[in-house]
């Protein structure tokens, strides 16, 4: 959707620049299949791609290669209103996130759950606080699906439901938190000026749990989770990686490796990979103390075969010469009779 105007700079809140050491986006392959020419959502394990289009009429994923072309696709008779994005469950279940809504005008949205066998359980949910517009969906470790509202002001809301999932529901949602994003310059995207560059279009969590990430139409931002806590990532600070030019970008992914997939709406445009990206945000080893000089060779020195330490022959002559030295003070200051 096109947007006519532009966001004021003092809203926008600061955000990290890229990491001097971002790898860039390579492409990988083009996507020349008329049938996905509304690209928005994607996910992916160890063989394939498994792809989204905006809205459609049926809950339909497509099973691609790493040369981009479609291999199967899996569909059930339910018509949804607008799919936006694509997660994969540990147990292979992809769920697709109903959560469109351009004009505002919808009550309720819905995540869809399609197994690979093509059986389809349809969630419906419900905003504490209004009608949102909805283009990301991430799954935390335990599979709680969290959605991230699309903003042209730079502040996404991020929900998750509030009770467990029931089918067909509605079930509460409740926000938990909002994450802030500032313009770039990094070129690309449908909208003009700001806007396009902290709007975000899509999102996604790495195979291990350890990173999660959200995109705009220019960029991927990539934060750091620990323990399945989302809510936490979200706070850190995140590590940027520009995906330049391209012409409608919406869907992002993390393979198992964790390099970083990126895919544009349009036909003809090329699905690009930013390899090993969760690296980024993991965590670092704690630095090594170093020892005091000379410490390491009496911490270290091999037991005796009664499993006392050996002292080391240094030792040994510092301490002969100590005595000799006490030995020496003694016999002087002794009186002669």
């Amino acid at each position: 959707m096109t947007l006519a105007f532009l966001v004021p700079l003092g809203l926008l809140l600061a955000t990290p620049a890229a990491h001097a050491q971002v790898p860039a986006p390579v492409p990988a392959c083009t996507v020349t299949d008329p049938e996905l020419g509304e690209l928005s959502g994607l996910v992916a394990d160890d063989e394939h791609w498994y792809a989204v289009n905006d809205g459609g009429t049926a809950a339909t994923v497509y099973v691609l290669d790493r040369d981009c072309q479609v291999q199967d696709v899996l569909t059930a008779p339910l018509d949804p209103y607008d799919v936006e994005d694509l997660a994969l469950g540990q147990d292979g279940t992809f769920w697709l996130s109903d959560t469109g809504d351009n004009d505002g005008d919808r009550d309720t949205v819905a995540l869809i759950a399609l197994t690979p066998a093509g059986e389809t359980t349809l969630y419906r949910l419900t905003y504490p606080d209004g009608r949102h517009d909805a283009e990301a969906l991430l799954l935390d470790p335990a599979g709680t699906p969290y959605i991230i509202t699309k903003s042209p002001l730079g502040t996404a809301a991020v929900y998750r439901p509030a009770a467990p999932l029931t089918s067909p529901g509605p079930t509460p949602l409740q926000h938990v938190m909002t994450v802030r994003l500032s313009s770039t310059d990094t070129p690309g995207g449908p909208v003009p000026g700001v806007v396009g560059s902290v709007t975000v279009t899509g999102a996604a969590a790495s195979r291990d749990g350890t990173a999660i990430a959200l995109r705009t139409y220019t960029d991927a931002y990539l934060f750091p989770m620990k323990d399945g806590d989302v809510v936490g990532a979200f706070s850190s600070e995140p590590v940027r990686v520009p995906l330049p030019n391209e012409v409608q970008g919406e869907a992002i992914a993390f393979q198992p490796d964790g390099s970083l997939v990126s895919a544009s709406e349009g036909v003809g445009q090329p699905v690009t990979v930013v390899a090993g990206a969760a690296r980024l945000v993991a965590p670092k080893p704690p630095p090594e103390t170093a020892k005091p000089e000379g410490a390491a060779n009496i911490s270290e020195s091999p037991p005796d075969e009664e499993g006392l330490p050996v002292i080391p022959a240094a030792a040994v002559t510092i301490g002969v010469i100590v005595v000799v030295y006490l030995l020496f003070r003694l016999l002087r200051g002794r009186k002669s009779y």
